[in-house]
């Protein structure tokens, strides 16, 4: 199939871009890479009068460590995400991850903005963002402003952003010490979207107590979610004594919106979240460890 008609428009700089945005509303949309809105134009899932493309724009790429955080331009591709030293050292999170998303043919169209910013329950991008509790900078004709991760996702494909902003950079703040990282996620094929994963973040002491600790959980919602109150009963306790199997059970509850497709029950669902959350402990905890 082919999209509908809609009209294109290529600015020339991000200002430009975000008033055409002002200027035809909910007509028109933001194209980077194009790895999610395309197939769903040509299905006709969406319409839109107004294609507004921001692939070009040299001022959304490129990566950018200061002051204790790594900034990501929106328009930086996946590929280059996954591939570069800043992220691997700053973000390890960022750089195991990337790994799961689609195809090698997707990671290198498909931009780090556009994976964040389309909002799917079952990304990886979105899931880290969370929880390393990253900012968004969005920009408008007025200004611009941060969104923190935490407050960004407001539904399936939802976000905070207004209809005239365009999400132009992403920052997360560097974890220093004796930190583990690790994604776990369960897919039917490696490239399909997940049935249900995790990923994790956590720092220890000198005593081998968790100071810090973050988890992110996707395909188990309508959004990205995190799992604050596991993270909470974890946090100040001997890393020797958190079992992972119950660490991702408590993960587990409070999410009574599972959703329930093709793919499997909302009870199957949720024992594969806990499991990838058990998993994901696992490693990230003995990477701490042993830091």
């Amino acid at each position: 199939m082919k999209p509908a008609p809609f009209a294109y428009h290529r600015p020339a700089d991000l200002t430009e871009a975000t008033q055409l945005l002002a200027e035809f509303g909910d007509e028109a949309k933001v194209l980077a890479g194009g790895q999610s809105l395309v197939p769903m134009l040509n299905l006709r899932l969406a319409f839109f009068d107004h294609l507004v493309d921001i692939s070009r724009l040299d001022e959304l790429k490129g990566i950018e460590r200061s002051n204790g955080s790594l900034t990501i331009r929106a328009g930086t591709t996946d590929a280059t995400v996954g591939a570069d030293d800043q992220v691997r050292s700053a973000v390890p999170l960022l750089t195991r991850a990337t790994p799961h998303i689609g195809h090698f043919q997707i990671r290198n169209r498909g931009t780090f903005g556009g994976s964040i910013a389309h909002a799917d329950p079952a990304g990886e991008y979105p899931a880290v963002a969370l929880a390393l509790d990253a900012q968004m900078e969005a920009v408008s004709p007025t200004g611009r402003r941060e969104i923190a991760a935490a407050d960004f996702f407001q539904g399936l494909w939802e976000t905070a952003l207004e209809p005239d902003e365009i999400l132009a950079a992403v920052r997360f703040p560097v974890w220093d010490g004796r930190c583990g990282f690790a994604v776990h996620e369960f897919a039917r094929r490696h490239g399909d979207f997940a049935i249900a994963g995790a990923v994790l973040a956590v720092r220890l002491d000198g005593d081998d107590r968790i100071s810090r600790c973050g988890i992110g959980l996707l395909g188990l919602g309508s959004t990205p979610r995190r799992a604050t109150a596991a993270e909470q009963a974890i946090l100040g306790r001997p890393v020797s004594e958190v079992d992972a199997d119950e660490l991702g059970v408590l993960a587990m509850e409070g999410l009574d919106d599972i959703p329930a497709d093709l793919q499997g029950s909302a009870d199957y669902r949720r024992r594969v979240g806990a499991a990838m959350v058990a998993r994901a402990w696992t490693d990230a905890s003995r990477e701490a460890a042993s830091a």
